[in-house]
């Protein structure tokens, strides 16, 4: 199937570039557009009761769609807010913080974890344990150890390390390596899903996991969700009026006089108001994939399958900087959907990267590293990498 068909607006806007930025900013399918209208026009016809619309409606199928695509067999456990820092520090907010707490984590998780863990550690209300991701090929059996001599209260770690691409293929593994039940495990999945096929169900009472749209899910910014282990029984502190969506009507709890309620499924971990736009894109993202039997599979396939085109591409004009022998991962069965270049430095990085700019190549780069993503909007025919002439 050609798949480009499904992205003319973006690909329209964005002429006589070539788009390697999936990882980090995926074009968005036409149907988005229509999502976005439709928002408003739900908006206008259910105005103040909107929210028991969307609740009623459009987040019940969203978790049923993916429930099914991670295979957890809980719907119920998923729920929503705009960004997965807003999930995670609802997650740290169930801690008791009167003592430091320890946290198990690598040296490659995203920004805002590494940024909110830091500041916390500078704090003091955490101790913050940080596992080398390199050599990847003992980073588990690393990470378990480490898991095991700390007995930490949260462990944190990605299933595909941002700033390499590496995959972690025993999350399973790693999550049942956790003895103690009182330990909160985290994974961050947002470099998996939609991406890597993903299977939860053997940690799905076990494990958080912590994704959404604005990569593989193609649906943009504003759309993010938790899957919350099932039976989960805690009441974080940082808490909105959709944790007990649906009871509004109860008298509430005044002067600290009844016990703060909280919903008996994922809902339990909802913040408060906010945009459902994200969602609606999401939604007809999602019906899309099934209206074209586009599997995480499908995707996996095809996104692999270009990322070797691209390298047999690249082996033509044997760059000194971007080989095969520069890549972060060399392994495609432990790779993600971008392909990392470990170069010099940060200067002779960022310098690659404006000049492949200059010559409408669009990357981005983390540090030393340059990172090239791949989508199914990319073809055989759209990679012309003729330009690296110039920059040897």
């Amino acid at each position: 199937m050609a798949f480009q068909q499904f992205y003319s607006g973006f690909l329209s806007a964005n002429k006589h570039k070539q788009h390697y930025a999936c990882h980090s900013h995926y074009f968005w399918p036409d149907c988005t557009r229509e999502a976005t209208l439709e928002y408003w026009d739900d908006s206008a016809k259910y105005v103040d009761e909107k929210w028991g619309f969307f609740f009623q409606t459009l987040v019940p199928e969203l978790q049923q769609r993916i429930s099914d695509i991670l295979n957890t067999g809980a719907p119920q456990q998923i729920v929503f807010a705009p960004n997965t820092h807003e999930l995670l520090y609802r997650i740290m907010s169930c801690f008791n913080t009167s003592a430091p707490y320890k946290v198990v984590s690598t040296d490659s998780e995203f920004h805002s974890f590494q940024r909110q863990a830091s500041r916390l550690q500078e704090q003091g209300t955490i101790e913050l344990i940080t596992v080398p991701t390199k050599p990847y090929n003992s980073f588990s059996s690393r990470f378990k150890a480490a898991i095991a001599e700390h007995n930490p209260e949260l462990v944190f770690f990605s299933q595909v390390f941002f700033n390499s691409g590496y995959v972690v293929n025993d999350v399973a593994d790693i999550v049942n390596s956790v003895t103690n039940e009182s330990t909160l495990v985290v994974v961050d999945g947002y470099h998996g899903f939609m991406a890597k096929p993903t299977d939860l169900s053997e940690i799905a009472h076990r494990a958080f996991y912590l994704s959404g749209s604005y990569k593989y899910a193609q649906a943009g910014e504003g759309a993010c969700f938790a899957h919350v282990p099932v039976g989960c029984e805690l009441r974080p502190t940082y808490t909105g009026w959709f944790a007990e969506f649906g009871e509004l009507d109860k008298p509430r709890a005044v002067g600290g006089q009844e016990r703060i309620q909280y919903s008996l499924d994922g809902m339990r971990f909802a913040g408060a108001t906010m945009d459902f736009t994200a969602l609606y894109r999401l939604r007809a993202v999602l019906r899309m994939f099934e209206k074209n039997s586009m599997s995480v599979e499908t995707i996996n396939d095809y996104v692999m399958n270009m990322q070797q085109v691209f390298l047999d591409e690249l082996a033509k004009y044997d760059h000194p900087l971007l080989n095969e022998g520069n890549l972060a991962v060399s392994d495609e069965a432990c790779r993600g959907h971008f392909l990392t270049f470990e170069l010099d430095d940060a200067d002779v990085t960022k310098d690659l990267a404006l000049k492949l700019k200059a010559h409408h190549i669009l990357t981005d780069y983390r540090g030393n590293r340059l990172r090239f993503g791949f989508g199914l909007y990319h073809t055989p025919d759209y990679v012309d990498l003729s330009p690296l002439l110039k920059l040897v």
